[in-house]
């Protein structure tokens, strides 16, 4: 079995989730997703800090997105007096995937699959219904980037990849309990 095989069950409950349908549906309210965004930056910061430091990204041209996700974020976010909510599980995160590179810093390269890679498949998806330019998906040469994270992946990164889905599950239910709004309202044009 290859690993996205092994993580296939856990890929598929992250997909499943109510926020994947709001984000997929074309119609998430602009703060709602400007809120994910800094929710994720915060995520992506902190394993990407962590996976340069221990040398997980070498070899990996424009795979950091931390940058492009603070762009998005302050293309969306209107009011600079108000800072957007920051869930549990993101605190949560980064404490994990610190304690992990003190561990097993090679095992960092699960959650760069799990994040990375959901960018450059499914995220070319995302950013045609998001609002805003969706730089945090696009990317120079997708189809290399892709090939070198496949070169470096092992079996024994299931456990952790599936670590990392369990994370994103939880940040998107998390953000559902969000009292904000999450859909864009319908005109009657």
């Amino acid at each position: 079995m290859t690993l996205r095989d092994l993580t296939s069950e856990k890929h598929k409950d992250a997909e499943r989730q109510e926020f994947v349908k709001i984000l997929l549906s074309g119609k998430i309210h602009p703060l709602f997703y400007a809120t994910f965004l800094a929710n994720q930056y915060h995520i992506y910061y902190s394993l990407e800090v962590l996976a340069n430091l221990y040398d997980q990204l070498k070899g990996l041209p424009d795979i950091r997105r931390a940058r492009q996700v603070i762009a998005d974020y302050n293309e969306l976010w209107t009011d600079p007096t108000v800072r957007p909510q920051l869930v549990p599980v993101v605190k949560e995160y980064s404490d994990y995937i610190t304690a992990l590179s003190r561990n097993d810093p090679r095992k960092l390269f699960a959650h760069i699959y799990v994040r990375h890679m959901g960018d450059l498949a499914g995220g070319q998806m995302i950013a045609k219904k998001v609002p805003g330019k969706g730089s945090m998906y696009k990317f120079e040469d997708a189809e290399t980037l892709k090939a070198a994270i496949r070169e470096r992946l092992t079996d024994d990164l299931a456990q952790e990849a599936n670590i990392c889905f369990d994370f994103a599950i939880k940040l998107f239910q998390q953000l559902m309990e969000l009292d904000i709004p999450k859909y864009v309202e319908e005109t009657n044009e």
